[in-house]
């Protein structure tokens, strides 16, 4: 021992026992070997060896000189760095090494050495992670916290770690890098910025991806160090964010995913920095502002983050970026939306508000955003989303853009079919969505075609699955029938018969492409193609493509066979299938992927395609019917009563009576149907009767065993059963039946001696027989039905009132309580007007007869005896009964011409009648005929009347019913440009003669100059004008003016010599030409052509006499304020190209026609106005009638009404048309209703948005606030009115059956309005009294709004 001090001391190295001097004299190996043995020794000692410290200190030094610290071999190299890092702990706390520069090298050297951490599969790599373990132990590196060079170091050992950490070392190694660096940070005193930058840039996303190992282990640090190294973290972010002083760091680009990193590890490394986020959220730089947007994105909606509710100043910042007028930072702003939707639920009432408010964004990509967030939310969970947030996606099903709508609408179709169809929800969650079928249908009321098949494409696939097995998909859609609202069964119905009517076109198409080539058939393929076009999306492309098809069909007999088949009635479900996939598979080539041609084939195969329903289908469908009749249906666990659900399914089956009649033709179908016959549901059985009709027109050949049952009961129903009921078992008889001449006079010879007039309720089921057999065979009962008319109906019945009517001031009462005279006498008004329509000639001057008794009983406000015996509520029944029967006489060319003006006028004044009920049913009678084309275009100026109509409500009605007729007539002129000489009856401005001739004549204009009086003049013209106007296509305003300047050149043909009927014509005229001078800067132009006036009204302009005076009190001219008509949109647009398929007309052309005073029709614009492709083509009449009512299909679709109301706002660029406007005298006629474009945004504020909602039925009759007297005080004055019952059914339009099927269902729909009003007197002839039209006072703002608010 003492030979060892003495060898320290004289600075000799001392090796341990056994090993000789190390120097470079020696071999590697060699060296290798001694090393070893030194690193065996010093591993073994431990702090405590004083002796063998101080023995071996110089060999300590010695190793520790650039010999070794710079050996070319690296296993010399490995074994010294393990001496070394033994030395720092023996020698801890104090190393052998004083001098900084040495103590610099030797940790510079132990960290390259370190870098054989990387290779975990080498013989050395125990001695590697040997001398981590040491090092990290003893805290060696803490040394360098007084070296000056000591960032230096510590930068360069955490790259090293950072670099070589992978995949191949086990939690040991892991553990020991986190523990040397973490005492490196924890125990110093200060964190440089490049030793962080050291750190966090492994938490940059691209080194992240990079290096997964090198990532988990700055997070564990950080972790490790979140305290100590907080502040040095806050400092870097202060720097750069708060001082922009990016070149502190490298990393100064990367600060915002550092931050959400940083976040995610720890979020109290961040305390101090978010806050400097709130204040980057109001910067002024877009692109700064939407990276924070970004980052708090990610930070706010990620799974387990607490920030919103730890920081909530900072989300209430956050949340304002929703309304951020970058559009980037918007839509940034809603995709977050979905995951912090899916992740933090409680925050959904904190987002509901400001999705409300972008769900309205001018941007369609952020309306169509807001969209897929909700729905990816609610397709997760829907418990996730309330009702307030799916509502925001049901809005955007009536969005401008389509591909808006067309997400809203998927969306809401796929939330369906997995929380209602495929029930994963359980109940509540269906119940909660079960508004989404009848909205997805209401869709299908939309003018767009796009709308249209995507209604039909989700049907198929979301709502009744066609791949379903048949009976499911029975069920499914049975249960789906019975839940849906009135408005979705009548868009469902709608969408089947436009199906099969197109079903109908290609098989004509088929039809004329299989007979020989000439031009006529040329022409009429063309007139198909055409006809087709317009049921497909962007008819422009598509006429190209169905030309194109036409010829594959022409020159492709196995696609033409295939297509047959298709549209064949006896097609299967499961061969429309294969038929659609051999079709498109011939036409489709693998060569071109993207084939619009195959595409629009597509399309139209989806429309005709029969997925749901054939005879297997229908088979199933009435054996859940029967289930349901039987009891043991499952229709209490699906949520139907058993009696609404049979009600339901037979009324589903009536309709697709219409549409597959052939699929019915099975003997168990009509087993059953006679079963349903026999169920005292009355409905039920009116149903199953109208099954019979529409489909048995070949069961007396087919199933002669069927029919022998059928006719007794089909007899017994006529003579006895409820009036409808015999009503549909008389036209059950006359389709069904070929000797129906027998049938029917052993049906009529006992009714027609039973009458007797003294047991009036016996009479009503066989007058209502008696008249549809009449109308059905007017000669055979040729004699009987006359006689019968004459003496039976008029005398005994029309002529003498038998009970006294009840003393009631109500004007109208429910059905029950109708007397069973009033039914009666109804009954015999419509028998006497169906006799009539079926003899269809006057020349017996019955029509006179019959036109006579009409007025009178409208003269005498129903009672037509005089007596003052009847009630009011039976006088209100007749003298609806009454003016119905002249519209419906109107629409037969016979009798319309022998209606004088002054039995039209009388008419006419029925839709201002006293009693609201009658108001209304009678202008929905005037508008079905009107929309048909039935009705000659003078009755549509009886509208003008409804401007003085002191129901809101009524007033939006009759707004809304002339703008659909408006928008057919123009339509239809549209498609068939060769029509030129039907312009007289069809073209809507020559409404206005009319117009002008009825307000001349209104019973209320007695004194010629009174202001008050003109002013009402005004309003009505205007109600009229205001719709014509809205758009000036053709100069027609200047057409317009010069129709009113040629009748002040006429004479009133009612009254010729007459010079005060005169004067009032004329005072008329000038009220019209003010009103076009004011609302119209193009009237002074040069009208196009020259109009004419209806011959009946107006005598020939006198050539001799010209009548330039102006017949206004001077101060009449300050009422008429000038601004440009409002366009009157409805349903979505005016006058657009509609191209969906409806229901074929059957009317004659001859109805539309009306004589006028000049030889030749004229046309506001010129022969060529029309450029259309098929301009040249002469169309038959049968393709004009299907034409038309498709067209009424498009405009029309049911006969509903929208809600009411508007938006504020001008329009966008979309609709630039159609614009607010001011200065209007009332707000009375503001009744705009569904006709006018319901969202006309602000562009500031408001989106592209809605088209039009769905038709609903409107509240009608609601009491002005400023009368609200009781309903039993008769009073003149008052316009309050009570709810009452609907009408009966009995006075529900009666359709002629020679029609297309189908219409009478339609208008038997629309008929019913449960929400209905009591009416008080008012005035004795037909019109609200003056004190009644007068609006309750509202703010001078209000009033000046007048029509057009």
């Amino acid at each position: 021992m003492a030979h060892s001090k003495a060898r320290a001391t004289d600075g000799k190295v001392t090796y341990p026992p056994g090993v000789k001097e190390i120097s470079d004299k020696i071999s590697k190996e060699e060296m290798v070997r001694r090393l070893k043995m030194v690193v065996k020794t010093f591993m073994d000692m431990d702090q405590d060896s004083e002796e063998e410290k101080e023995l071996y200190l110089n060999l300590a030094l010695h190793l520790a000189s650039d010999f070794f610290l710079k050996h070319p071999d690296k296993d010399v190299r490995l074994l010294v760095a393990c001496c070394l890092a033994d030395i720092f702990r023996i020698y801890a706390p104090e190393a052998p090494y004083t001098s900084p520069d040495k103590l610099k090298d030797i940790f510079m050297f132990i960290t390259r050495q370190l870098k054989g951490l990387e290779d975990t599969k080498s013989a050395q790599f125990n001695r590697y992670f040997y001398l981590l373990e040491n090092i990290a132990w003893v805290k060696s590196y803490n040394i360098c916290f007084e070296l000056e060079d000591s960032n230096e170091i510590f930068t360069q050992l955490y790259r090293t770690l950072f670099q070589v950490i992978n995949n191949g070392h086990n939690q040991k190694v892991h553990m020991h890098m986190v523990d040397l660096m973490s005492s490196i940070i924890c125990e110093g005193d200060t964190v440089s910025q490049e030793l962080l930058d050291t750190v966090l840039v492994n938490l940059v996303p691209a080194h992240k991806n990079l290096n997964k190992q090198a990532y988990d282990l700055a997070k564990a640090l950080l972790k490790r160090t979140a305290q100590a190294i907080e502040p040095y973290i806050t400092n870097f972010f202060n720097q750069v964010l708060m001082l922009g002083k990016t070149s502190v760091s490298d990393l100064s680009e990367h600060v915002f995913d550092l931050i959400l990193e940083l976040y995610n590890i720890d979020s109290h490394l961040l305390l101090s920095v978010l806050p400097q986020l709130e204040f980057k959220l109001k910067s002024n730089d877009n692109d700064e502002r939407l990276q924070v947007v970004k980052l708090l994105a990610k930070m706010f909606g990620a799974k387990d983050s607490e920030l919103a509710v730890q920081n909530k100043p900072l989300w209430q910042c956050y949340l304002g970026r929703f309304n951020d007028i970058h559009v980037p930072i918007r839509l940034e702003c809603v995709k977050f939306a979905s995951h912090c939707l899916m992740n933090h639920p409680d925050l959904a009432k904190d987002l509901t508000e400001y999705l409300r408010v972008r769900s309205h964004d001018p941007e369609e990509a952020i309306r169509h955003d807001v969209i897929v967030s909700i729905v990816t939310a609610a397709k997760k969970d829907l418990s996730l989303v309330n009702d307030a947030l799916l509502n925001f996606v049901k809005e955007r099903t009536l969005d401008k853009r389509w591909r808006v709508r067309k997400e809203a609408m998927m969306g809401l179709a796929s939330i369906y079919r997995k929380y209602s169809l495929q029930g994963e929800g359980g109940r509540e969650a269906s119940k909660q969505i079960s508004w989404i079928k009848d909205k997805l249908l209401h869709i299908y009321y939309q003018n767009s075609i796009d709308d249209r098949l995507l209604v039909e494409r989700v049907f198929a696939q979301y709502m009744v699955p066609h791949n379903l097995e048949t009976t499911e998909r029975m069920k499914c859609l049975y249960y789906l029938y019975a839940t849906l609202d009135t408005n979705a069964v009548k868009a469902l119905n709608e969408m089947w018969k436009c199906q099969n009517l197109l079903r109908n076109h290609v098989k004509d198409l088929l039809d004329l492409i299989k007979k020989p080539k000439s031009e006529a058939s040329s022409k009429a393929v063309f007139a198909k193609v055409m006809v087709i076009t317009r049921n497909l999306p962007d008819p422009g492309k598509a006429q190209d493509f169905v030309k194109k098809l036409a010829q594959v069909l022409d020159d492709d007999q196995r696609i033409r066979e295939q297509l047959e088949t298709l549209v064949s009635p006896t097609c299967s479900c499961k061969q429309a299938e294969v038929c659609v996939r051999d079709i498109t598979k011939k036409l489709g080539s693998p060569k071109q992927p993207s084939n619009p041609f195959l595409e629009m084939v597509k399309f139209l195969l989806e429309r005709i395609a029969p997925v749901h329903i054939d005879t297997e289908s229908i088979s199933a469908l009435i054996k859940q019917v029967n289930k349901s009749i039987d009891g043991t249906a499952d229709d209490e666990e699906e949520g139907v009563p058993t009696e609404e659900a049979i009600r339901a399914g037979l009324e589903l089956l009536k309709v697709l009576s219409f549409t597959h009649p052939v699929s019915f033709h099975s003997a168990e179908t009509f087993e059953s149907l006679l079963g349903c016959l026999k169920m005292d549901d009355e409905k039920v059985a009116e149903a199953a009767l109208q099954i019979f009709k529409n489909t048995g027109s070949k069961m007396e050949e087919s199933f002669p065993h069927i029919k022998s049952v059928l006719l007794p009961v089909l007899q017994a129903k006529a003579k006895r059963g409820p009036p409808r009921q015999a009503k549909y078992a008389i036209h059950c008889i006359n389709a069904m039946f070929s000797n129906r001449d027998t049938h029917f006079a052993q049906i009529f010879e006992p009714l027609h001696k039973s009458l007797d007039p003294a047991n009036l309720e016996q009479l009503i089921t066989p007058l209502t027989t008696l008249g549809h057999l009449a109308q059905l065979a007017p000669e055979q009962f040729a004699a009987p039905l006359k006689s019968l008319v004459a003496n039976f109906i008029v005398k005994d019945l029309l002529m003498n009132d038998r009970i006294p009517g009840k003393k009631t001031t109500k004007l109208w009462v429910p059905d029950d309580e109708v007397s069973p005279e009033t039914l009666a006498k109804i009954q015999g008004i419509k028998l006497m007007v169906r006799w009539l329509l079926g003899v269809k000639n006057n020349q017996s001057k019955s029509g006179n007869s019959t036109l006579r008794m009409l007025t009178a009983i409208l003269h005498s406000d129903g009672d037509l005896t005089e007596q003052g015996r009847m009630g009011k509520p039976d006088m209100s029944r007749l003298r609806l009964a009454a003016a119905c029967a002249l519209l419906k006489l109107a629409q037969e060319p016979c009798y319309h011409e022998i209606i004088t003006l002054e039995q039209y006028q009388l008419c006419a004044l029925v839709i201002n009648d006293e009693c609201y009920q009658v108001r209304q049913c009678f202008s929905q009678k005037l508008h079905r005929g009107l929309c048909r084309l039935r009705l000659p275009l003078e009755y549509m100026a009886v509208f003008a009347l409804c401007a003085k109509d002191p129901v809101k409500e009524r007033r939006a009605h009759a707004r809304q019913c002339l703008v659909k007729n408006v928008n057919i007539r123009r339509e239809y002129l549209k498609q068939h440009a060769a029509i030129s000489d039907k312009l007289f009856s069809l073209l809507p401005e020559y409404v206005v003669p009319y117009t002008i001739h009825l307000l001349a004549h209104d019973p209320d204009y007695v004194k010629v100059q009174d202001i008050e009086q003109l002013k009402e003049i005004k309003e009505a013209l205007w109600f009229v004008l205001e719709i014509i106007m809205a758009k000036n296509e053709n100069n027609s305003h200047a057409f317009i003016r010069k129709m009113v300047e040629n009748i002040k050149q006429t004479k009133d043909a009612q009254a010729p010599t007459d010079p005060k009927t005169n004067e009032k014509l004329y005072t008329v005229c000038d009220v019209a030409m003010h009103i076009i001078m004011s609302k119209s800067t193009t009237y002074s132009l040069e009208s196009p052509k020259d109009p004419v006036l209806p011959s009946r009204f107006f005598t020939k302009p006198d050539k001799n006499f010209s009548n330039t005076k102006n017949y206004l009190p001077p101060e009449m001219k300050a009422f008429f304020t000038p601004g440009k008509p409002k366009a009157a949109n409805i349903l979505g647009a005016v006058n657009k190209p509609l191209s969906t398929a409806g229901k074929q007309l059957q009317s004659k052309a001859s109805r539309m026609e009306t004589t006028s005073n000049d030889d030749s029709a004229s046309n506001p614009g010129s022969p060529q106005r029309s450029k259309t492709r098929y301009k040249h083509v002469m169309f038959s009449s049968t393709s004009i009638k299907t034409s038309l009512y498709t067209m009424i299909s498009n405009v029309m679709l049911l006969d509903i009404e929208k809600p009411r109301g508007r938006k504020r706002g001008v329009t966008s660029s979309d609709d630039q048309d159609s614009k607010p406007k001011r200065g209007r005298k009332k707000a009375a006629a503001n009744t705009t209703g569904a006709t006018e474009s319901e969202d006309q945004w602000d562009e500031d504020n408001r989106p592209e948005d809605e088209q039009n909602s769905p038709p609903k039925k409107g509240r009608r009759g609601r009491p002005p606030k400023s009368s609200t007297a009781s309903q039993d005080t008769p009073s003149k004055g008052k316009r309050g009115r009570k709810k009452a019952a609907p009408p009966p059914e009995d006075e529900e339009e009666e359709e002629e059956e020679e029609e297309e099927r189908g219409e009478e269902e339609a208008a038997e729909d629309e008929e019913e309005d449960d929400d209905r009003t009591e009416s008080t007197p008012q005035k004795r002839r037909g019109r609200p009294p003056k004190s009644a039209q007068q609006p309750a006072k509202k703010p001078a703002v209000l009033h000046k709004l007048h029509i057009s608010t």
